[in-house]
Formats: C-alpha cells, structure tokens, sequence
C-alpha cells in the first residue's frame, strides 16, 4: 500500500470540504437538534456542494465521477452477497442483546430529538436505506476515498475516510448509549468504513460499498420497525 503522503490543492480542497461540512452536520446534530427532514435536507446540500464544487473546479476529474456510477458485476455480487449476510447479523445480534441492552430508549429519542415516529418511520427507514446511503457513499468513498487516494496516499484516504465517516455518526449516536457502548459504536464504523474502502479500491465504482450499506441500513431500519412496533 502507498504510505508516502502528498498534499496538493486537490486533496486540501477535498480534506477541508469533508472535515467542514462532517463538523456542521455534527454540530446540527448535537446542538441544533432540527426536525429530520431539515436536517437532511441541508445534509444533502452540504455534501453535494462539497461533491459539486470540486468537479466544478476541477474539470479534468469528471471522468472519475462518471467511473463511480459505472456498475460492474462482481461489485453487485459482492455488494448483495456481503450487504445480505450483514443484515442477517443485524438482526440476530439484535435478537441475542436485547436482553441484555434497553433498545427501547432509541425510539423515544429519536421522537424527541427528530420528531421520528411510529407514523413516519416507513418513510424516513426508505430514505435512509436507499437515498441517504447514496450519498454517504458519494460523500465518504467516493470523495473522501476514491478521488482523495488520486492527489495524496492511499493509507491516508483509507485512514481520513473511515475516521470521517464515523465521527459524521458520533452527533447520531451520541446519548443513545452508555459511554463504552458509544466508542465501541464508533470503533465498529471506523473498521465499517475501511471495509466500505476495500469493496470499492480496485474498482474504483461505489456499487460494492453502497449495496451493502443500503443492506446495513435495512438491518438496522427493520430493527427500529420492531421497537416501534411495526413488526
């Protein structure tokens, strides 16, 4: 693996744009605390400024960003094949811990943190499922990942990609859990996104990575249909 280091006006322009718009999204989440639907919205429009202006600046590289919707069939067989066996051990880790982990107090904050109910949760679970992976997919490993590894080192857009993308989760998770379940939370989607890298080094596609977290989500979703009662 690469390690030598090299900081261009690509990859400073890529590092501050993540590192800003993952912090606002943090600080929205921890302290602003909107209703859900706001708070993606100015998510999306974060992130794809962030993803906007650098192609807009950067013309050159948009064949690459082509190169991230172009399918190709081990990437979908892989996506499945891993996003399928992720969901199974969603649900029979939750089924084993549940015993063990008082899972109800998610729904009541989520209630009153986001306004996330029983009522619109089938809405919001299909959102976060299919769009929101989409553009966390673009954000982290396409932007943070893929295109970042071209202007410095692959172990550093490895390394700067799943940190961000977990510390994008730290506002979420943060009051859900005791402290040592947090960090372990955070632990988990750090090596989530090395992993999320991995599916997708060498075909440079997002296909691999989005298809399992699209499946992830779906885990964790049906879970919060469980506790909300919907199943």
């Amino acid at each position: 693996m690469n390690i030598k280091f090299r900081l261009t006006r690509k990859s400073i322009y890529v590092i501050l744009s993540v590192l800003i718009c993952t912090a606002a999204v943090c600080f929205i989440d921890t302290v602003i605390q909107p209703g859900y639907w706001i708070k993606s919205g100015i998510k999306v429009l974060l992130f794809l400024l962030a993803i906007g202006g650098y192609f807009i600046i950067n013309k050159d590289e948009l064949s690459a960003l082509r190169a991230l919707f172009i399918p190709k069939k081990w990437d979908l067989f892989k996506g499945f094949g891993i996003g399928i066996a992720i969901f199974a051990f969603l649900l029979g880790a939750y089924f084993l811990l549940r015993g063990y982990i008082d899972f109800s107090v998610i729904t009541g904050k989520l209630t009153a943190d986001t306004g996330v109910s029983r009522d619109n949760f089938l809405y919001v679970s299909l959102y976060i499922s299919v769009v929101n992976s989409l553009l966390e997919e673009l954000f982290f490993r396409g932007l943070s990942f893929i295109i970042l590894r071209k202007s410095t080192s692959r172990l550093f857009a490895y390394i700067f990609s799943a940190f961000m993308f977990a510390f994008y989760h730290s506002g979420m998770t943060s009051g859900y859990f005791n402290v040592g379940i947090f960090l372990f939370t955070l632990f988990g989607l750090f090596v989530g996104g090395l992993i999320f890298n991995f599916l997708n080094d060498k075909s440079e596609t997002i296909y691999a990575s989005w298809l399992t977290h699209m499946f992830a989500n779906l885990g964790i979703n049906t879970i919060g249909m469980i506790l909300f009662g919907m199943l």
